[in-house]
């Protein structure tokens, strides 16, 4: 490490270790580095991250945005004392809202706001975010390390992040091709991802909880359960959209089923959505069941085991679910477009 002339004694009996952020970059390099891929002009410690859009790739190109945090997830990782995997949440929450768009994740920047500055935890939730980087084939470019003392508890932090991607004009999904008969695959998520924790926090008073409870119900402990890490779709849905008309995509996050799937078609249709049609994981039925939460309600919080849902001619259907299994995808059809005044319904 190279020596650092900036240091405040006063600032160090104010709460602010200016060094251990020095340190903390240090411990996070080998981590960045796995994030580079072509474009990216320097390595972290600038002023502002930089990146070459490669106009061959993108003749006509259209950014796409998305931010992101966390959430309440974190107290999970807090009681765990586990930091490594919530930057793949981070990651994935802003990511796979850009591919949405038919866009390809180019830049990731992640903030971190904590009470004190430990140079090995920060390090470690850097990991988690490099990781998720190297799964959604995006770099990440920079970021900020904020030490917050007063503001924060000592042993806590907060996560967000912010990614740009881009795609040509002309390749935008465009939801008004939709039309009546369309199937909707469904690609399964790894569990609760980053949504609905403040109801999954109340249902079990985790504060109080035995986070290895469950094993038999779940197949592990409910702590590590719910600390698995966020699906990254990145991959697998530029893939398909490669070889299947992709008409439009939605990402199952907060507001469930029925605040997320209505974005992705036009006002004059439903997503006709068949039960029984996927897994749902265990620990949603275990849910549903502790915190006497109506299914209305499940389907308005949670994925309940379905992170995206991709919108295909009925012709394609089978075609894209089989490109998505090749992938390492567990997908199928999960339903079809009909008309109706623009919701979600369920049929057995």
């Amino acid at each position: 490490m190279a020596t650092m002339k900036s240091f405040s004694e006063s600032y160090k009996a104010a709460g602010v270790d200016v060094t251990a952020g020095y340190r903390a970059v240090e411990l996070m390099k080998q981590h960045v580095a796995r994030t580079v891929i072509p474009g990216c002009l320097d390595g972290i410690g600038g002023f502002g991250g930089l990146f070459e859009l490669d106009l061959d790739e993108f003749r006509h190109p259209v950014l796409v945005s998305g931010t992101d945090g966390v959430g309440t997830k974190l107290r999970i990782a807090f009681l765990l004392n586990k930091h490594d995997t919530v930057g793949i949440d981070c990651v994935a929450m802003c990511v796979n809202d850009i591919v949405c768009a038919g866009a390809k994740p180019l830049v990731f920047l992640d903030y971190i706001a904590c009470g004190k500055n430990v140079p090995e935890k920060i390090a470690d939730i850097v990991k988690g975010v490099s990781e998720g980087c190297v799964q959604a084939g995006c770099a990440l470019v920079g970021g900020e390390t904020a030490e917050m003392p007063g503001f924060y508890p000592v042993d806590e932090y907060d996560l967000a992040g912010f990614s740009f991607g881009a795609v040509n004009k002309e390749d935008l999904l465009d939801k008004t091709a939709i039309h009546e008969g369309d199937a909707i695959v469904g690609i399964s998520s790894s569990g609760v991802h980053s949504n609905g924790f403040s109801l999954v926090r109340k249902v079990f008073d985790i504060e109080h909880a035995d986070l290895d409870a469950y094993k038999d119900v779940l197949g592990k402990g409910l702590g590590e359960t719910l600390l698995t890490p966020t699906k990254i779709y990145v991959k697998p849905m530029l893939g398909v959209m490669k070889q299947v008309k992709v008409k439009s995509v939605a990402h199952i996050t907060g507001g469930g089923f029925y605040e997320n799937m209505p974005r992705s078609f036009p006002e004059e249709f439903n997503a006709e959505i068949r039960k029984g049609s996927w897994r749902i994981p265990a620990i949603f039925p275990l849910i549903q069941e502790k915190g006497g939460i109506s299914e209305h309600d499940m389907f308005n919080t949670f994925n309940m085991g379905i992170g995206m849902s991709v919108i295909v001619d009925a012709a394609d259907a089978q075609k894209a679910v089989e490109i998505l299994k090749a992938d390492g995808e567990e997908a199928q059809v999960i339903g079809q477009i009909v008309k109706g005044d623009h919701t979600v319904v369920f049929r057995d």
